[in-house]
Parts: structure tokens; C-alpha cells; sequence
């Protein structure tokens, strides 16, 4: 009897596994098929990528497409512009946010937590009812078209500061009582054993970073006037013209600004996961 009930928990676990695994195939391939169209919409020729009924792989296979799309544009000069935007600011976001996690997460002083709270409620506040008053700053400053615009105002994050705090309270403090017991001050303690320890946690804020960043659209738009100053999301919207849209350009243009992204993702993925499941669990 209890032989069979063995078993019966067994087939059952292998069916409700099994299930599983179908239904993240299945929602694997739901998630692929808008990249898969877009790949194959940008091999076609421009006459076929609206035909009726829609064919995946056009009459011809047209690879010149992504060198015609990379010309039709200063493309090089909006990939420039974005790394230069994107990279500048995770390495910002990173710096700053692990500064203030750590004296909310390990420095004691007065209204301490007020002030955190007070912190993480500006996520509550919607980025277009800051966007007016940050442009005339930004104005007044004369970085309209520049660099400082672009990097300078999404350099603070209150989401990072939470990210990095919620790991640094994972973090055994006895490692910080020796620390300290050796001589190093706060900053040592923060540089040389907190930091080091700290990489899946970091490498989920720079993934999250590079990526808001890359794919920013909205902020850009309304600092940036000069073509010569443009990220990639405005270098794509030029491909919708007055009179029409080249398709298949369009989304050579797309694939290759997603590339980045995918590499990015599936190089630190180990240390995503991990930061994601790490930062989650609370603290002492």
C-alpha cells in the first residue's frame, strides 16, 4: 500500500513537472514570436513587409537591409551617444546608490529611517510631473543638447538606494566588527569588504541601469534638439517619415539596438538571479 502510494506521488510530480515545463515552452515562444517577426521583417524586401496574408521569410532574403539601415541615418553617431549616456550612467547610478544604501543600511544617525521612507516615497511620484520643472533647470543651466542633460538628472535613483539597502542587510556585520577592529573606517569598510561582496546585488542595478538607459525615450526627446546629440530610441523614431515608413529599414535599425541589451543579460544572468532572489529576503 504504501508502495503505491509512492508511486502515485511519483506519476503525479512528473505530470505537474511536465506541465510545467510545456507551459514555460509555451510561454517561451509567445514572448519570441514579436522578435522572430522582427528579424524576419527586416530581411524582406520594403513591398512585402505589410503583404496579405503575411508571409515570415519574404521572396527574397535581403541582408544588405541592416547596411542600408546603419547609412540611412547617422546611426554610428546615435550608437556613440548612446553608450557614452548609457554606460556613464550605470556607473553613476551605481556609485551614488551604493553610497546611500549603505548609510541607510549600516550607519546610525537621527531620522535615519523618516529620511528613507521620505526617500523611496519619490517613487511614488510620476517622472512627467518632474519633467517640466528638471527641462527649466536644465535650461537655465544651458545643457540643453548636451551630455549633462541626458546623464546628470537619472544619476539618482531611489530604486537602486532600495536594491543595494535590502542586500547590504544580508551581509553578516561581524565581517564589519572586524573590520573595524582592524582599523578600517567607514568608507574601508564600505569599499574593501562591503563592495566585494555585493556583486550579484550590483550586477542586477547596472543591468537595470544600462538598460532603462539605453532604451530611454521620453527624457531625451525633450532635452535633445541637435541630431548630432540623438540616442538611438530618437535615431529610430526618424525612420517613420511624413509620407512613409521603411518597414524593413525600421527594424534592421531595432535589432541592432537590442543586441546590446541580449549580450548584456545573458553575460551577467547568473548574477541577476541571484541579486533578484538575495534582495528580496528582507534583512537582520
Amino acid at each position: 500500500m504504501e508502495e503505491k502510494i509512492k508511486r502515485e506521488n511519483y506519476v503525479r510530480s512528473r505530470f505537474f513537472k511536465s506541465l510545467e515545463y510545456v507551459l514555460l515552452v509555451f510561454t517561451s515562444c509567445v514572448f519570441l514570436i514579436p522578435i522572430v517577426w522582427m528579424f524576419s521583417t527586416s530581411l524582406k524586401p520594403n513591398n512585402e513587409t505589410m503583404s496579405i496574408p503575411p508571409k515570415l521569410i519574404g521572396s527574397t532574403i535581403e541582408w544588405g537591409n541592416y547596411a542600408k539601415a546603419w547609412n540611412f541615418l547617422p546611426f554610428g553617431v546615435f550608437m556613440k551617444n548612446s553608450f557614452i549616456v548609457a554606460v556613464t550612467v550605470t556607473v553613476l547610478v551605481v556609485i551614488t546608490s551604493s553610497l546611500a544604501a549603505y548609510a541607510f543600511a549600516r550607519i546610525q544617525f537621527k531620522g535615519r529611517d523618516t529620511l528613507f521612507l521620505m526617500y523611496l516615497g519619490t517613487l511614488m511620484i510620476p517622472q512627467q510631473v518632474t519633467m517640466i520643472p528638471l527641462f527649466i533647470i536644465m535650461k537655465k543651466l544651458g545643457w540643453v543638447d548636451t551630455y549633462q542633460a541626458l546623464i546628470l538628472p537619472v544619476s539618482f535613483t531611489a530604486f537602486g538606494t532600495f536594491l543595494m539597502r535590502q542586500f547590504f542587510l544580508t551581509i553578516p556585520q561581524e565581517l564589519e566588527e572586524a573590520g573595524r577592529i582592524d582599523g578600517c573606517s567607514p568608507f574601508g569598510l564600505y569599499a574593501r569588504i562591503i563592495m566585494p561582496m555585493s556583486k550579484p546585488a550590483l550586477s542586477t542595478l547596472a543591468i537595470f541601469s544600462f538598460i532603462g538607459q539605453w532604451r530611454n525615450f521620453l527624457w531625451p526627446l525633450i532635452v535633445i534638439n541637435k541630431t548630432d546629440m540623438k540616442t538611438l530610441p530618437l535615431g529610430i523614431r526618424m525612420f517613420q517619415g511624413q509620407y512613409g515608413t521603411e518597414w524593413n529599414l525600421l527594424m534592421c535599425a531595432t535589432a541592432i539596438v537590442i543586441i546590446p541589451s541580449i549580450l548584456i543579460f545573458i553575460i551577467l544572468q547568473k548574477y541577476l538571479v541571484e541579486g533578484i532572489s538575495l534582495t528580496g529576503m528582507g534583512g537582520r
